[in-house]
């Protein structure tokens, strides 16, 4: 998260909302999810958030944390083919460590790598490709991309784009957030806090095209933070989390834009799992959407609590206040292979939720 500019189970598949025709916006549902009660194995009382079929206990503070890391702000989560869970997290601890941490299914730490990434934790996915699966890692702080086996192990890594012309500018910042994968195997950067574009890349890492710039016409966007390829609609398409335009906006493969899904706050990222995405909101909810993107429900919605995490962005750095069942700044949400989530929060000490799947 960067106010200046105010992952995943099937990484392989779609990402995105059918749009009906250019510049549609799509209207859904607003809904408070009931918090109910749960009981976890120690005989805690966990919450419930969300209705219907989409009900799941909520497991805050997941994950056994080895010694080594000191949780800085959790930006990224996704989920490997195993079912290992990847948290990417940004310290600002002056003795650096590993940005990387590795969980079991069950929470237990596996390993953790990427202190080169230290202090620029952001984007984080997972994509297979052959037999061998591959993260592909956003640094903000250092402004590369890198692509790396499961160990970290990099493949190649791109820096600060040539083109646009404006690059080439000294002053101008280029701090990517997040990726989306393309069809034909390449990859889309998002430089969501530096100058509004996304670029498109080769399998290989080399630069095809960019569009966007900053703007709120259509075409232009405020903060691209997150994006991925939807295919739900039997043709694919891209979806960019237009942050601080709040709302989502869609591209053809080639940028051209479609249209709008307006029904968001402050998105940050977006996951697919069959015809179900979830769009983590950064104003303090965690969003369900249909094929059509209509809101299926907003989990752990309440909006006199947004309100006080919106006043003056306090809370993320006070934990007494955090509330069981609520969401201070969730940052990227993902699926497992269950239909489990996974929910990384922009908190000062970092947040992993886990939302096991009841229903």
């Amino acid at each position: 998260m960067d106010q200046s500019s105010t992952k995943r189970g099937d990484k392989t598949g779609s990402r995105r909302a059918f749009l009906k025709s250019t510049g549609a916006a799509v209207v859904g549902g607003f809904f408070a999810p009931a918090i109910l009660g749960a009981e976890d194995k120690a005989g805690v009382k966990n919450p419930v958030m969300g209705e219907g079929e989409y009900k799941y206990e909520a497991i805050h503070g997941w994950g056994e944390v080895p010694k080594h890391i000191q949780w800085g702000e959790t930006h990224g989560v996704c989920v490997d083919e195993a079912g290992l869970i990847y948290v990417k997290h940004r310290s600002k601890n002056k003795i650096p460590m590993d940005a990387i941490v590795v969980f079991s299914p069950e929470g237990k730490f596996v390993r953790s790598f990427g202190k080169e990434y230290h202090g620029g934790g952001h984007g984080i996915d997972v994509r297979k490709e052959g037999n061998e699966e591959f993260l592909y890692l956003s640094d903000t702080k250092h402004g590369v991309v890198a692509k790396t086996n499961l160990k970290g192990e990099v493949v190649w890594k791109i820096s600060r784009p040539e083109t646009p012309e404006h690059y080439k500018k000294s002053n101008t910042r280029y701090s990517p957030t997040n990726v989306a994968f393309a069809p034909d195997g390449g990859v889309y950067v998002g430089d969501g806090y530096g100058s509004h574009f996304i670029h498109k890349y080769t399998k290989d890492g080399k630069f095809e095209f960019s569009w966007g710039g900053s703007g709120t016409e259509a075409g232009k966007m405020k903060t691209p933070h997150g994006m991925w390829l939807d295919e739900r609609s039997g043709k694919p398409k891209i979806a960019v989390c237009d942050r601080a335009n709040h709302r989502l906006q869609y591209f053809t493969l080639d940028g051209k834009h479609l249209g709008f899904v307006n029904t968001v706050s402050f998105p940050a990222d977006i996951d697919i799992r069959g015809d179900l995405m979830v769009v983590s909101d950064l104003h303090a909810r965690v969003t369900l959407f249909d094929k059509n993107n209509n809101v299926i429900t907003h989990l752990g919605y309440n909006q006199d609590w947004t309100n006080q995490v919106l006043d003056g962005f306090k809370v993320r750095k006070q934990p007494r206040l955090w509330k069981a069942g609520r969401f201070i700044h969730p940052h990227d949400a993902c699926f497992d292979g269950d239909g489990n989530l996974f929910v990384t929060e922009w908190v000062s000490v970092g947040r992993v939720s886990k939302l096991k799947k009841l229903s």
